[in-house]
């Protein structure tokens, strides 16, 4: 039987519970999941795209049908080269669904066999982002229920830098 491989895709800059949350509730269905970062060289970023693929292997250290990679171009030339169909995407609050349904249509546009499932995360990081985390370490805030621990480090010693 042919294994169902999904694509999450994202920037994790830097790397949440939230979004560690919807890759738990998407290795439970898929047989393999590829966490993706995705290259947006235009794009401001806390971390670089190494160090942000060090700390998502970091967090998912363990996890067997995980694994981490990044891309930079379009998403549906990526699934090609993976040899799949299937995106994975968390929608937060209702703020995000026009967003993210305007990119599975257009994904589907470029790619007509592009499948985007969506999750909702726990009730406790419909909140959470990537921007807010990066927002309150701005200003030197407590990120520590928001992030992993290698990640609440790495976040100190970037403002440390500052």
């Amino acid at each position: 039987m042919k294994k169902k491989i999904a694509v999450y895709p994202g920037s994790f800059d830097p790397v949440t519970f939230g979004h560690l949350d919807i890759i738990e509730r998407a290795s439970k269905i898929f047989d393999q999941v590829v966490v993706s970062v995705f290259v947006h060289s235009a794009k401001k970023h806390m971390f670089s795209v190494p160090e942000r693929v060090a700390m998502l292997k970091t967090a998912l250290k363990g996890k067997k049908n995980v694994s981490v990679d990044c891309f930079e171009g379009l998403l549906v030339d990526y699934l090609k080269k993976k040899k799949t169909n299937v995106v994975v995407r968390g929608l937060r609050a209702i703020s995000d669904l026009e967003y993210e349904f305007q990119i599975a249509a257009m994904n589907r546009t470029l790619y007509s066999h592009t499948e985007t499932v969506f999750f909702m995360p726990s009730q406790r990081y419909t909140y959470l982002s990537s921007s807010v985390v990066r927002d309150i370490a701005h200003f030197k805030g407590d990120v520590s229920k928001l992030v992993p621990p290698h990640v609440v480090k790495a976040i100190a010693a970037r403002n440390s830098v500052k």
